[in-house]
């Protein structure tokens, strides 16, 4: 669209571009391990490199190529996930895996219960706020990895008192509230508490930890997450909320890569509105959640993508597809042509 304004470093992006799928690499490893024998082979011959030496050197190639690409993520470089609804997972440069809002079964992710299965890795826990769809499976994920919980101080203490989340997986290091940041790994990680305009409760039988009469707890005010990596970009997942005008502090303090978004109206914000947070927040690139459930969430990534257009904003949207990692060298994301 003529004037439009383009994610800042990414002008030459097209809107809804595709992102590169880490797994071609992973299908093309024997032809990347062929064409590397072919060009080193020659070479090793010229410098005098004898047979059994080629062969040791060439098994360290195959087990570079097929090993590395597994992991979707080279060294020092970024990978977040969707896995639907407001469901992410961020793997560090570092390898640290921190989940946000972990609903791992819900509607868009047909494999869920496979992938919360298969999970053996997770650092921290970040949810936003008490509602079920955003605890989703963290008990359990919490229970089988031993990740600790990130979140405000009113809402971890109801999760371990009446939400099932292991109370020894938590403390003053993993609570904050907003204003405050919180670091891990040595500062490699960096989170914010943004706040969110929305409500918050744990409720026992929601969860599936309680009695059929049990009640709603007291869950502190909702809130979203700045997290921001080391050699990595800055993400906002706003959590549950409406616009609110305090948006436009958060790129003071430190500019957002991503946002990641809701947009399904109803219970947050829906397109319109949600295009302008965008504006408010102006990230480099946002992903549009928090949609996709029929009779209940009604905006679609169509009607955001209008809401940008007309703001233009347009070729700052970047849809992801579940279970698609986005992966970052540094703060850019590496997509496709």
């Amino acid at each position: 669209m003529a004037g439009e304004v383009s994610a800042s470093g990414y002008q030459d992006a097209p809107l809804q571009r595709k992102l590169q799928n880490t797994t071609d690499c992973q299908k093309d490893s024997p032809v990347l391990f062929c064409n590397l024998l072919w060009f080193l082979v020659p070479v090793m011959r010229l410098f005098g490199v004898n047979t059994m030496r080629m062969l040791a050197y060439s098994l360290l190639i195959l087990l570079f190529v097929a090993v590395l690409p597994a992991t979707g993520r080279a060294a020092g470089q970024t990978e977040l996930t969707w896995y639907g609804h407001a469901a992410f997972k961020v793997v560090t440069p570092k390898g640290h895996v921190l989940l946000i809002d972990p609903l791992f079964i819900n509607q868009m992710n047909p494999d869920g219960q496979k992938d919360l299965d298969s999970l053996t890795k997770a650092d921290l826990i970040l949810i936003s706020h008490g509602h079920f769809d955003h605890v989703g499976n963290a008990n359990e994920i919490a229970r089988k990895t031993g990740a600790r919980l990130v979140a405000t101080y009113d809402l971890a203490n109801a999760m371990a008192t009446y939400g099932g989340y292991p109370k020894d997986q938590m403390g003053y290091d993993t609570f904050g509230n907003f204003g405050g940041t919180l670091r891990f790994f040595d500062g490699e990680v960096t989170i914010a508490f943004i706040p969110a305009v929305h409500s918050s409760s744990v409720n026992p039988k929601d969860l599936k930890v309680g009695s059929q009469a049990d009640q709603p707890e007291f869950g502190g005010n909702p809130s979203g997450f700045l997290v921001m990596i080391e050699d990595g970009p800055a993400i906002y997942h706003t959590g549950d909320t409406d616009l609110f005008s305090d948006m436009t502090l958060i790129p003071h303090f430190r500019q957002v890569d991503v946002m990641l978004a809701c947009i399904g109206d109803h219970f947050t914000m829906g397109p319109g509105r949600a295009a302008e947070a965008v504006a408010l927040v102006q990230p480099n690139m946002v992903v549009p959640m928090h949609y996709g459930i029929p009779d209940v969430l009604s905006g679609t990534v169509e009607d955001f993508e209008r809401a940008l257009h007309q703001k233009q904003l347009g070729r700052r949207l970047l849809p992801m597809s579940v279970k698609k990692p986005l992966v970052f060298n540094g703060a850019a994301p590496i997509l496709s042509k």
